[in-house]
């Protein structure tokens, strides 16, 4: 089985969905031989948003500090390769085709899931690249979450929010004790969240497994320094001094996340200038689509958010900027599981026009439909045909001094980075 084939075989695997339980990736695992329990010191990250801004920063970081670090992040934006890295490189597409052909007998008599699938495949990579530090990040929720068979040295929650509320519950404390259940014995957790009601039942989890739980806010205070579009410069303080960091994230809602990533460094030994240099380099572990510009005059902003919550801290980023634009238009792609109303209402406070796009996902809203609820909120929107179909609409409405943001998914950010073939800059060329 070759590269391609191993894609061939595994991206199919989508049909069978989310199918919450751990018994099939245990039984892949069987098959791989444990590389679970090889995976050195892991950290292991759930939570409604945030995930990947906290992976990213904290697998930076260790492997600034020398140590051997292996990622695993989902989904991918461009290449399957993206969802699985050791010290910052993806894994080599001949590798992905080996372990695919060592597991796809036990994937189809298991009958698992691309997700379960994956993570087997990359929890072998690091076993078998002998790494340190594993930084791993949930798919959905935690307790039935295929990654929840690890035994962490660190749990970091950034937030719970009501996403994915048909299979984690509809209430905040129902959610937050699915993610929490990836809490174990011998672990120290970190959580920025606040709200009582998710708070308590991490709270709870921690107090059971007696593991220390840190609380961002009792621990230290986090100040914004400056915010500008693709760089963060923040404090962090506590008892014992402070710390000022710039990292190349958009958005003052990021700096309490970040924090958190500093907080398990500093606790696990790391140098002051390994925590620096670890958000410094943030983007060579594939960190890209959070609030990205890809194009000037006009501006071509990428961002991956996808649920209410993260739209919202994005707007507000955009709001604070927005005597620079004469107009914003918003591409908007969003999967059947969203609140489209919320998100809608929540870029309808920035945005001028929409463009709505078919997700190339089996759950995508249709455009129409979608452009038909944005209409339905008040706001002027055209249904496209694809991305580039998109992306033609926006350009044909837009001037040289208004924005195109293009947001909803992971996978309208993928397929658009694809489409311009991952830069951007010639996306608008003859507007300047």
């Amino acid at each position: 089985m070759n590269y391609r084939q191993s894609l061939d075989f595994l991206f199919p695997l989508h049909r069978f969905g989310i199918k919450p339980g751990l018994d099939r990736v245990g039984a892949l695992l069987d098959v791989a031989d444990h590389p679970h329990k090889r995976l050195g010191m892991v950290i292991h990250i759930a939570g409604t948003n945030g995930k990947g801004t906290v992976a990213a920063a904290l697998a930076s970081m260790f492997t600034a500090a020398g140590y051997r670090t292996g990622l695993y992040t989902s989904p991918h934006l461009v290449s399957f390769t993206e969802r699985m890295r050791v010290d910052g490189r993806m894994i080599p597409e001949e590798r992905v085709a080996e372990y695919c052909s060592m597991l796809q007998d036990a994937v189809q008599r298991e009958g698992c899931t691309f997700f379960e699938a994956t993570t087997a495949m990359a929890f072998r990579y690091f076993a078998d690249e002998e790494v340190e530090v594993s930084v791993v990040e949930t798919g959905m929720g935690g307790r039935l979450d295929a990654t929840n068979v690890v035994h962490p040295r660190y749990v970091v929650i950034p937030s719970i929010g009501l996403d994915h509320t048909g299979w984690l519950g509809s209430t905040l404390d129902l959610i937050a004790a699915e993610k929490a259940a990836i809490i174990k014995e011998g672990c120290d957790v970190y959580t920025a969240v606040e709200d009582p009601l998710a708070l308590q039942p991490i709270t709870e989890a921690a107090l059971k497994c007696g593991a220390p739980l840190h609380r961002l806010a009792d621990e230290v205070r986090v100040d914004v320094e400056s915010e500008e579009l693709g760089e963060l410069r923040f404090c962090v303080a506590d008892e014992e001094g402070s710390g000022h960091y710039r990292a190349p994230v958009s958005g003052v809602f990021h700096a309490p996340t970040l924090a958190l990533a500093e907080r398990v460094a500093r606790h696990a030994g790391l140098s002051l200038s390994a925590v620096e240099q670890g958000f410094l380099g943030m983007r060579s572990t594939g960190y890209r689509g959070r609030l990205e510009r890809l194009s000037s005059h006009p501006e071509l902003v990428l961002d991956v958010s996808h649920n209410a919550d993260g739209i919202r801290g994005s707007v507000e980023v955009i709001g604070r900027m927005r005597d620079r634009y004469r107009n914003i238009v918003v591409v908007l792609g969003l999967a059947d599981d969203k609140d489209a109303g919320a998100v809608i209402s929540e870029l309808g406070r920035v945005a001028g026009r929409f463009v709505t796009v078919t997700l190339p996902v089996e759950r995508g809203v249709p455009a129409e439909q979608l452009a038909g609820r944005c209409r339905d909120e008040g706001f002027d929107a055209v249904a496209s045909a694809s991305a580039a179909d998109a992306l033609g609409i926006a350009r044909a409405s837009v001037g040289v001094d208004d924005l195109v943001l293009v947001t909803g998914s992971f996978y309208l950010a993928g397929e658009l980075l694809e489409f311009g073939g991952q830069g951007g800059a010639g996306f608008f060329a003859d507007k300047v």
